[in-house]
């Protein structure tokens, strides 16, 4: 038997194969087609951190971590031909299905971005439920990254999992609304329901766990070594917030909150979600549920203007002077909405938390002031058109 990690070569499924490769003894496989890299090119952007390549990365968790389990497939997810093929020959009892087209913005570009995302990232995981059920592995536990984002932003807390409805006395549960904004959100509500229908109709144990914005450069396993590092994204496009916020202090610009900025946004570090996703897929078979659970990535929400501060606060560790301004808001946005989130679910399943928000941007920062030279040549990817005018 073996664990499956898609996704492996991206930014959450590389340290999140590389911990459960180093945690078991159980053949872990890495499947990834590199496109994120290209996309990632083609928007005229790069990581940060030079990534390795695949070969160099399992050398170096040979030689740093021991770990000898860890092997690579190339392939495209959305081909049922190979995706029948990698589930007969490797009998998996976990998936852990971090592969997609990630960034809302990329699939908002124009109809044909949003069309690739959209096939890319569902067809994806119809074929992995379907290649279970149809290659008799009713047994394996499939774990899908979906995204908090399915749910908006709704003024009512929202629950970890489905909600109460009632009418003319009746009541039942009945999944929470996607209220997604993006083409690329609506695929993770799209992938949520036929996770659900594939457990109702084959049986399958699912855990769909909706990862919150993820912020950070390092865990435990990748520390060790520059070859083990992940890719760190901070353009407009594929760059979280607080990616963007740190790259616009490396290069020595304000940080930039549009209105009051403090409506909060769901955050959860690489660290904790990495943990996590690892935890559920090494759970055996006796402990795990047998049923579709949905867990809530989520430490904790933070404000766009209570992070920025943080940012400017760690950034005089590192001799930066940042500043942080307010500009007109040019969205039509609720600057003071509170995202509520429910996450004892998964509050539950990773312990405590392992890094909180001013550790992550310690990291962030101690990342980024190393490769400054690739953040500054690359500053029209992230600074926002308030500062460009």
């Amino acid at each position: 038997m073996s664990i499956i990690v898609t996704g492996g070569d991206g930014y959450v499924g590389w340290p999140t194969a590389l911990r459960i490769a180093e945690r078991s003894d159980e053949r872990v496989i890495i499947v990834d087609n590199f496109s994120r890299r290209e996309w990632v090119e083609s928007v005229g952007a790069t990581s940060a951190t030079p990534i390795s390549s695949i070969e160099e990365r399992l050398e170096a968790a040979r030689e740093v971590h021991g770990v000898r389990n860890l092997s690579f497939v190339e392939g495209d997810l959305t081909d049922r031909g190979f995706v029948d093929q990698l589930l007969r020959v490797h009998e998996p009892r976990a998936v852990v299905h971090a592969a997609a087209q990630p960034s809302a913005p990329y699939s908002q570009i124009n109809g044909e971005r949003a069309n690739f995302t959209q096939h890319n990232n569902m067809q994806a995981t119809r074929n992995l439920a379907f290649g279970l059920h149809e290659n008799d592995l009713p047994d394996t536990h499939l774990i899908e990254t979906t995204t908090t984002g399915v749910y908006g932003a709704p003024d009512f807390p929202i629950p970890e999992g489905g909600a109460v409805m009632e009418n003319e006395g009746q009541s039942d549960e009945v999944p929470y609304p996607a209220m997604a904004g993006s083409w690329y959100h609506l695929t993770k509500s799209h992938d949520a329901a036929n996770l659900r229908l594939a457990h109702r109709q084959f049986g399958l144990p699912i855990s769909d766990v909706r990862t919150a914005i993820v912020y950070g450069t390092e865990t435990e396993e990748t520390r060790a070594d520059d070859r083990l590092k992940t890719r760190f994204d901070f353009d407009y496009y594929f760059g979280v917030v607080a990616h963007r916020f740190c790259a616009q202090a490396v290069a020595g610009y304000p940080l930039t909150v549009y209105g009051k900025g403090e409506q909060r946004k769901p955050f959860v570090s690489l660290e904790d979600a990495v943990e996590g996703l690892t935890r559920l897929a090494l759970t055996d078979h006796a402990e795990r549920p047998d049923e579709h659970v949905v867990y809530n990535q989520v430490t904790r929400p933070i404000s766009i203007v209570g992070m920025a501060e943080t940012i400017a606060s760690v950034g005089d560790e590192f001799d930066l002077d940042v500043e942080v301004t307010h500009v007109e808001n040019p969205r039509d946005e609720d600057e003071t909405h509170q995202m509520e989130m429910a996450n004892d679910r998964y509050m539950s399943l990773i312990g405590e938390q392992r890094q909180n928000f001013e550790g992550g941007v310690r990291d962030i920062l101690e990342t980024l002031t190393r490769y400054s030279d690739a953040i500054t040549s690359h500053e029209d990817r992230f600074l926002p058109d308030v500062l460009e005018e």
